[in-house]
Protein backbone atom coordinates (compact mmCIF):
# COMPACT_ATOMS: atom_id res chain seq x y z
CA UNK A 1 0.00 0.00 0.00
CA UNK A 2 2.93 2.27 0.75
CA UNK A 3 4.26 1.95 -2.64
CA UNK A 4 0.68 3.02 -4.23
CA UNK A 5 0.20 6.21 -2.44
CA UNK A 6 3.85 6.95 -3.02
CA UNK A 7 2.71 6.54 -7.08
CA UNK A 8 -0.87 8.28 -6.36
CA UNK A 9 0.80 11.16 -4.52
CA UNK A 10 3.17 11.59 -7.68
CA UNK A 11 0.55 11.29 -10.11
CA UNK A 12 -1.28 14.49 -7.84
CA UNK A 13 1.50 16.46 -7.76
CA UNK A 14 2.93 15.72 -11.13
CA UNK A 15 -0.60 16.40 -12.38
CA UNK A 16 -1.12 19.90 -11.30
CA UNK A 17 -4.51 19.67 -11.20
CA UNK A 18 -4.39 20.41 -7.70
CA UNK A 19 -3.67 23.61 -7.97
CA UNK A 20 -7.52 25.04 -9.20
CA UNK A 21 -8.94 23.58 -5.42
CA UNK A 22 -6.00 25.12 -3.49
CA UNK A 23 -5.86 28.37 -5.20
CA UNK A 24 -9.71 28.93 -4.43
CA UNK A 25 -9.74 27.88 -1.04
CA UNK A 26 -6.59 30.25 -0.72
CA UNK A 27 -8.70 32.81 -2.42
CA UNK A 28 -11.92 31.59 -0.08
CA UNK A 29 -9.66 31.69 3.05
CA UNK A 30 -8.15 36.01 1.98
CA UNK A 31 -11.56 36.96 1.79
CA UNK A 32 -13.62 35.52 4.87
CA UNK A 33 -9.93 35.33 7.34
CA UNK A 34 -8.82 38.57 8.26
CA UNK A 35 -5.97 39.31 10.91
CA UNK A 36 -7.10 40.42 14.41
CA UNK A 37 -10.45 38.09 13.71
CA UNK A 38 -11.53 35.94 16.55
CA UNK A 39 -9.44 32.57 16.40
CA UNK A 40 -12.46 30.75 16.93
CA UNK A 41 -14.29 32.10 14.35
CA UNK A 42 -12.06 32.08 11.91
CA UNK A 43 -10.60 28.35 12.29
CA UNK A 44 -14.22 27.52 11.56
CA UNK A 45 -14.53 29.27 8.22
CA UNK A 46 -11.64 27.76 6.92
CA UNK A 47 -12.07 24.62 8.38
CA UNK A 48 -16.19 24.32 6.47
CA UNK A 49 -14.00 25.58 2.93
CA UNK A 50 -12.25 22.49 3.64
CA UNK A 51 -15.12 20.30 3.37
CA UNK A 52 -15.56 21.18 -0.16
CA UNK A 53 -11.88 20.93 -0.93
CA UNK A 54 -11.68 17.57 -0.06
CA UNK A 55 -14.33 15.83 -2.30
CA UNK A 56 -12.66 18.11 -5.10
CA UNK A 57 -9.31 16.36 -4.52
CA UNK A 58 -11.09 13.07 -4.12
CA UNK A 59 -12.29 13.33 -7.54
CA UNK A 60 -8.94 14.43 -9.06
CA UNK A 61 -7.14 11.46 -7.26
CA UNK A 62 -9.61 8.98 -8.71
CA UNK A 63 -9.63 10.18 -12.18
CA UNK A 64 -5.57 11.10 -12.40
CA UNK A 65 -4.82 7.94 -14.35
CA UNK A 66 -5.81 7.07 -17.76
CA UNK A 67 -7.96 3.41 -18.27
CA UNK A 68 -5.07 1.86 -19.49
CA UNK A 69 -2.99 2.72 -16.68
CA UNK A 70 -5.57 1.92 -14.08
CA UNK A 71 -6.14 -0.96 -15.24
CA UNK A 72 -2.41 -2.22 -15.27
CA UNK A 73 -2.34 -0.91 -11.83
CA UNK A 74 -5.42 -2.73 -10.39
CA UNK A 75 -4.54 -5.94 -12.08
CA UNK A 76 -1.17 -5.91 -10.50
CA UNK A 77 -2.25 -4.76 -6.88
CA UNK A 78 -6.18 -5.54 -6.69
CA UNK A 79 -8.64 -2.88 -8.00
CA UNK A 80 -10.17 -2.29 -4.27
CA UNK A 81 -6.49 -1.67 -3.40
CA UNK A 82 -5.66 0.53 -6.16
CA UNK A 83 -9.17 2.56 -6.20
CA UNK A 84 -8.58 2.67 -1.69
CA UNK A 85 -4.98 4.57 -2.43
CA UNK A 86 -6.59 7.06 -4.20
CA UNK A 87 -9.02 7.97 -2.15
CA UNK A 88 -6.20 7.62 0.64
CA UNK A 89 -4.15 10.05 -1.17
CA UNK A 90 -6.77 12.58 -1.44
CA UNK A 91 -7.75 12.64 2.38
CA UNK A 92 -4.15 12.77 3.47
CA UNK A 93 -3.51 15.81 0.91
CA UNK A 94 -6.66 17.37 2.44
CA UNK A 95 -5.18 16.59 6.24
CA UNK A 96 -2.07 18.46 5.24
CA UNK A 97 -3.72 21.16 3.76
CA UNK A 98 -5.88 21.50 7.10
CA UNK A 99 -3.05 21.57 8.89
CA UNK A 100 -1.05 24.22 7.43
CA UNK A 101 -4.61 25.83 7.38
CA UNK A 102 -4.94 25.78 11.07
CA UNK A 103 -1.40 27.11 11.82
CA UNK A 104 -1.57 30.06 10.22
CA UNK A 105 -5.08 31.33 10.59
CA UNK A 106 -4.29 30.64 14.17
CA UNK A 107 -1.03 32.84 14.07
CA UNK A 108 -2.97 35.51 11.99
CA UNK A 109 -5.99 35.12 14.37
CA UNK A 110 -6.53 37.53 17.38
CA UNK A 111 -6.86 35.14 20.68
CA UNK A 112 -10.02 36.37 21.79
CA UNK A 113 -13.65 35.60 21.90
CA UNK A 114 -16.18 37.07 19.53
CA UNK A 115 -16.52 40.66 20.84
CA UNK A 116 -12.80 40.30 22.06
CA UNK A 117 -14.33 40.35 25.86
CA UNK A 118 -12.59 36.67 26.76
CA UNK A 119 -9.04 35.70 26.44
CA UNK A 120 -8.92 31.98 24.36
CA UNK A 121 -5.55 29.81 24.57
CA UNK A 122 -4.15 29.68 21.57
CA UNK A 123 -2.60 26.42 21.58
CA UNK A 124 -5.69 25.11 22.60
CA UNK A 125 -7.54 26.91 19.81
CA UNK A 126 -5.61 25.79 17.60
CA UNK A 127 -5.97 21.84 19.00
CA UNK A 128 -9.75 22.50 18.40
CA UNK A 129 -9.45 24.32 15.12
CA UNK A 130 -7.08 21.45 13.71
CA UNK A 131 -9.96 18.54 14.71
CA UNK A 132 -12.43 20.54 13.27
CA UNK A 133 -10.56 20.91 9.61
CA UNK A 134 -10.40 16.84 9.99
CA UNK A 135 -13.76 16.05 10.44
CA UNK A 136 -14.16 18.33 7.70
CA UNK A 137 -11.54 16.96 5.56
CA UNK A 138 -13.03 13.42 6.16
CA UNK A 139 -16.38 14.25 5.93
CA UNK A 140 -15.25 15.85 2.15
CA UNK A 141 -12.96 12.62 1.55
CA UNK A 142 -16.24 10.35 2.22
CA UNK A 143 -18.18 12.88 -0.14
CA UNK A 144 -15.92 12.30 -3.29
CA UNK A 145 -15.76 8.52 -2.53
CA UNK A 146 -20.06 8.16 -2.97
CA UNK A 147 -19.90 10.71 -6.01
CA UNK A 148 -17.73 9.92 -8.28
CA UNK A 149 -16.35 6.37 -10.04
CA UNK A 150 -17.11 3.79 -9.59
CA UNK A 151 -20.40 5.00 -8.23
CA UNK A 152 -21.08 8.32 -10.49
CA UNK A 153 -18.69 8.22 -13.92
CA UNK A 154 -20.37 10.82 -15.84
CA UNK A 155 -19.13 14.58 -14.57
CA UNK A 156 -22.38 15.75 -15.65
CA UNK A 157 -23.98 13.64 -12.72
CA UNK A 158 -21.10 13.30 -10.63
CA UNK A 159 -19.90 16.86 -10.53
CA UNK A 160 -23.78 18.17 -9.62
CA UNK A 161 -24.10 15.88 -6.80
CA UNK A 162 -20.53 16.05 -5.06
CA UNK A 163 -21.38 19.88 -4.63
CA UNK A 164 -24.57 19.34 -3.68
CA UNK A 165 -23.59 16.69 -0.99
CA UNK A 166 -21.26 18.80 0.02
CA UNK A 167 -23.02 21.71 0.74
CA UNK A 168 -25.63 19.59 2.95
CA UNK A 169 -22.35 17.69 4.69
CA UNK A 170 -21.59 21.38 5.86
CA UNK A 171 -24.87 22.69 6.53
CA UNK A 172 -27.54 19.81 7.92
CA UNK A 173 -28.39 19.15 11.49
CA UNK A 174 -26.33 16.44 12.94
CA UNK A 175 -23.44 15.89 10.47
CA UNK A 176 -20.70 16.34 11.78
CA UNK A 177 -18.82 19.10 9.73
CA UNK A 178 -21.96 21.43 11.12
CA UNK A 179 -21.12 20.04 14.81
CA UNK A 180 -17.45 20.36 14.41
CA UNK A 181 -17.55 23.82 12.74
CA UNK A 182 -20.79 24.84 14.66
CA UNK A 183 -18.62 24.08 18.27
CA UNK A 184 -16.01 26.54 17.44
CA UNK A 185 -18.61 29.37 16.35
CA UNK A 186 -20.59 29.16 19.35
CA UNK A 187 -17.18 28.64 21.73
CA UNK A 188 -16.48 32.21 20.09
CA UNK A 189 -18.63 33.71 21.74
CA UNK A 190 -18.30 32.79 25.37
CA UNK A 191 -14.82 32.52 25.06
CA UNK A 192 -15.11 27.97 25.71
CA UNK A 193 -12.54 26.01 23.43
CA UNK A 194 -14.81 23.06 22.25
CA UNK A 195 -13.15 19.27 22.12
CA UNK A 196 -14.97 17.96 19.01
CA UNK A 197 -14.07 14.32 19.64
CA UNK A 198 -17.55 13.29 19.06
CA UNK A 199 -17.52 14.57 15.30
CA UNK A 200 -14.32 13.41 14.55
CA UNK A 201 -14.86 9.66 15.76
CA UNK A 202 -18.52 10.30 13.79
CA UNK A 203 -17.14 11.66 10.33
CA UNK A 204 -14.13 8.41 10.64
CA UNK A 205 -16.76 6.12 10.49
CA UNK A 206 -18.98 7.86 7.49
CA UNK A 207 -15.22 8.25 5.90
CA UNK A 208 -14.38 4.14 6.61
CA UNK A 209 -17.96 3.04 5.29
CA UNK A 210 -17.84 5.10 2.45
CA UNK A 211 -13.95 4.13 1.47
CA UNK A 212 -15.39 0.78 2.13
CA UNK A 213 -18.26 0.66 -0.21
CA UNK A 214 -16.23 2.41 -2.96
CA UNK A 215 -13.70 -0.18 -3.10
CA UNK A 216 -16.10 -3.10 -2.99
CA UNK A 217 -17.89 -1.50 -5.92
CA UNK A 218 -14.71 -0.79 -7.57
CA UNK A 219 -13.74 -4.89 -7.50
CA UNK A 220 -16.78 -5.56 -9.52
CA UNK A 221 -16.99 -3.17 -12.00
CA UNK A 222 -14.32 -3.41 -14.58
CA UNK A 223 -11.90 0.25 -14.89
Amino acid sequence: MTALLRYQADLLLRSQRWLPPVILYAAFLAIGVQSGQPVLDSLGYAAAGLLPVAAWLVRICVTNEPDAARACVAAARGPARAHLACLLTALLASALLGVVTTLVVTLVSDPVSNGHRVHVPPLRAGAAGLLAALVCALLGSAVGALTNRPLLRSPGRAVPAMLLAALLSAVLAGSPAQAAVGGLVTGSQSGRVPVPLLPLAGAALVTAGAFAAACALTSRRSP
